[in-house]
C-alpha cells in the first residue's frame, strides 16, 4: 500500500526518483493521465486489474467509451533505472504542468504526481471540508 506524501524534484530530463518507501515500483509502472490533472502511477499488476475493471463498461456507454480512451491513450508503461528514477513523458508533463517541484502522493493502489504548488492549493482547498464532513462518505467506513 502506498502511503504518504513526498516531495522530490524532477530532473531536466523529466525523471522522477521514487521515494524509497515506493520502491515496489521498481518492477515496472503505469504512469497516466489522473483526475484533477495529476498523473497516476500504479504498478503494472495494479494497472492491468483497473483495465480489466474499465473494460466492462459497455461499448454503448459513450462516458464509458471516452473514459478508457483518455486513460489508456496517456499511459506509458516504465521501468525504473538502477538510480530508481522514472521518465514522465513530456505531454503528461504538459497535462499535469509538472515544474521541477513535485509532490508525489501514496494513495492505497496508486501514487498520484502533482505540480508541487498544485498539490498544495489543492490539499488547502480539501482539508476543510473533510473537516466538516458530518455524512457516511464510504458506506460502512467513514
Amino acid at each position: 500500500m502506498f502511503l504518504g506524501t513526498f516531495n522530490p524534484k524532477l530532473d531536466d530530463k523529466g525523471r522522477l526518483i521514487l521515494p524509497a518507501k515506493f520502491r515496489d515500483l521498481c518492477s515496472g509502472v503505469v504512469i497516466t493521465r489522473g483526475q484533477e490533472n495529476c498523473l497516476y502511477m500504479f504498478t503494472q499488476a495494479e494497472f492491468e486489474r483497473i483495465h480489466q475493471e474499465i473494460k466492462q463498461a459497455p461499448l454503448t456507454s459513450k462516458q464509458g467509451r471516452n473514459f478508457l480512451r483518455v486513460f489508456l491513450a496517456g499511459a506509458h508503461d516504465e521501468m525504473p533505472d538502477k538510480q530508481n528514477r522514472v521518465t514522465i513523458p513530456q505531454a503528461l508533463r504538459k497535462y499535469a504542468s509538472l515544474e521541477r517541484e513535485l509532490a508525489v502522493v501514496g494513495v492505497g493502489s496508486r501514487v498520484e504526481i502533482w505540480d508541487a504548488k498544485q498539490w498544495q492549493e489543492y490539499l488547502d482547498a480539501q482539508e476543510q471540508a473533510f473537516a466538516e464532513i458530518e455524512e457516511e462518505v464510504i458506506p460502512g467506513v467513514f
